[in-house]
Formats: structure tokens, sequence, C-alpha cells
């Protein structure tokens, strides 16, 4: 599908499992107690979630997704987006819908029957800031082709794929339709999203990236995981020679944006206030994208990345608490 690019009116499209997070601080001892990984997303099923949720007291709900996130952060940063993912015709569905058509980004998936319920993912935040994850998928599983508004992936800049949704077979064939149906001119990314998810799926991934990946998003562990390799250097290498551009996240070493004509290192605020990492990678893509939407250089995309990065670490939830346009200033 082609589009003339001045009526490429969306910078990005996102792609991906539409959930209700639910936030609860908890100490080490409780994730070693559930038997959790620490850090790691955790696949549940309906009834384990149930199970957890009856542990958590104080809590807090927020409809999000890591796509879900990543498109949220480009519109606090003043740009426009869209966003295929799927609920149920349920409760939390309604609020998940009315959140997006709130914010502004235009979500046209059809709903599951309520008996295919809404996803969610329960976030446990422990005192130094990393979050662990369960995630019931729900009706974001059953997503198919069919599901795919090929008319809203054709306005996009950018279609942004999210890797936890890789998972389910027919996903990987709907990522690829989407991926298929982007304008000329536009691009496509990924998000690896999770080291045991790259785990899961290393070879299809790198598939994937071959067929249709223009920019590629991942933390070091990530990207080392993917080239299997214990050097990030190494990684590095060759994720340069693998996409148009690579955009790795090192924690508290910043981050590094990388084409084949060059690399640009970004670096970390070392008094950023970290009070939940949830979002955080999502948000750091979501500077990244808007800035690749409006033609800036290397290290302004960075930068944007950062600096939403390290609002959305500063407070519990995945989404911006004040506008990223006002907080970027200039630099947006």
């Amino acid at each position: 599908m082609s589009t003339p690019e001045s009526q490429l009116d969306l910078d990005v499209v996102g792609f991906g499992n539409a959930l209700v997070d639910v936030l609860s601080h908890q100490e080490d001892e409780f994730i070693d107690q559930i038997g959790s990984t620490k850090g790691a997303m955790n696949l549940i099923d309906a009834k384990r979630s149930a199970e957890l949720y009856e542990l958590i007291g104080e809590r807090v709900t927020i409809s999000g997704g890591s796509a879900a996130n990543t498109v949220i952060g480009v519109n606090s940063l003043g740009g426009t987006s869209g966003y295929v993912g799927r609920v149920a015709n349920d409760e939390l569905g309604d609020v998940f819908t009315s959140d997006m058509s709130r914010l502004g980004i235009e979500h046209s998936t059809p709903r599951a029957p309520a008996d295919d319920p809404t996803g969610r993912c329960i976030v446990f935040i422990t005192p130094d800031g990393e979050r662990t994850l369960h995630t019931f998928l729900g009706a974001s599983n059953g997503l198919t082709s069919s599901d795919v508004d090929l008319e809203l992936v054709a306005r996009a800049k950018l279609l942004f794929l999210e890797g936890y949704l890789w998972d389910p077979p027919e996903a990987k064939v709907a990522m690829r339709y989407a991926a298929s149906g982007v304008s000329e001119g536009a691009r496509v990314a990924l998000t690896l999203s999770d080291q045991f998810c790259v785990e899961r799926h290393r070879t299809s991934f790198m598939a994937l990236i071959d067929d249709h990946v223009d920019v590629l998003f991942a933390n070091h562990h990530e990207v080392m995981s993917l080239f299997e390799v214990e050097q990030l250097d190494v990684a590095l290498d060759r994720v340069q020679e693998r996409v148009e551009l690579a955009a790795i996240t090192m924690g508290a070493s910043g981050s590094v944006l990388i084409t084949s004509g060059g690399r640009a290192m970004i670096p970390a605020d070392p008094v950023a206030r970290v009070v939940d990492k949830t979002g955080a990678g999502d948000l750091y893509a979501s500077g990244v994208l808007y800035g690749l939407a409006q033609g800036y250089d290397l290290e302004r995309c960075g930068q944007l990345g950062s600096l939403a990065a390290e609002e959305v670490i500063a407070h519990i939830g995945p989404r911006p608490e004040i506008s990223l346009r006002d907080l970027a200033g200039e630099l947006a």
C-alpha cells in the first residue's frame, strides 16, 4: 500500500498487547516468595492473575501495554499517533479505549467478546525501582490479521512493533501483515521488549528484522542475547550491520544510537530520581520515534528519548504525568 508522503499524517502507529496495568510496591522477598524472576516479564494465565491480584493491598490501575505507552508518549511530545491492539467488550476494555480517545490516539481495532477478557499486567515494583511483570494477555492474545487496519498503518511515518506480541502465532502473521502495509518512505521499528522474549524467539526475530525492520530498539542485555555474544561492543557492531538505525539503552551508562554512518552516545542523567522503571524503555522509544518523525538528528532524538524516560521513572506508572513537550521546550 502506498500513500503520498504529504498524507502521512500520523507520526507513529503502535502495534502491541493492549493491557491494563496494575502497579504495586513490594519488597525483593515478595518476588522470591511468589517464585518470579525479578525484572522479567512472566506470562501467566487467568487463574494465576487472579491469585496475584488477591495478594495486593494498595495498587494503582492504569491502561497500558508497551507500545500503547510509547504512542501515549509520542502524543505528549506533541506528535500524532494511532494504535493497533485488541481489548474486549468489557469494563477494562472500556477504560482502555476511552483513555486512548481522550489522549487523541486513533484506536479502531475491533473488540473481542466479553468472555475473552481484556488483558492485564500486574507489576510489582521493588525499592530499587525495578519492575517485575506478570502478564495475562487475555483478548490481546487473539489479535489476527483481520483486526489490522491497513489504512491506519499506511498513514504513519513509523510503524512500531512490540516484541511482547510475538508470542502468539496469529499475532506473528498480523505483525508481518502490518509491516507489509507501510507506505513508501515510511519505516518499521521493532522493540525486542524483554531478554526472555528474545531467547524464546531469537531465530524468528532475526528473520523479521531482516525482512521488515528499519529501526531496532533494545537494551544491552537484549541485543547481546539476540546475537548470542557476551560483549556489548560485539553486539553493537553486529546490529550496526543489520538495520538502518539501532537505539540501545544501557541503564546508568545512557544509550547509543547507531547507523551505518556512525554512533551518537547519549549520557544518562546521574541525578535522575528512580521511583519506578515501568515504562522507561517505552518512553525512551517515544522520544526517539518522535524525533525521527520530525527529521531530527540522532543526538536530538536520543536526548528526547532520555528526557521522556527520566520523566517516567520519577513516579509510579508507565505514562508521563506532565506534558513532555513542555518539559522538552525547544528540544521538541
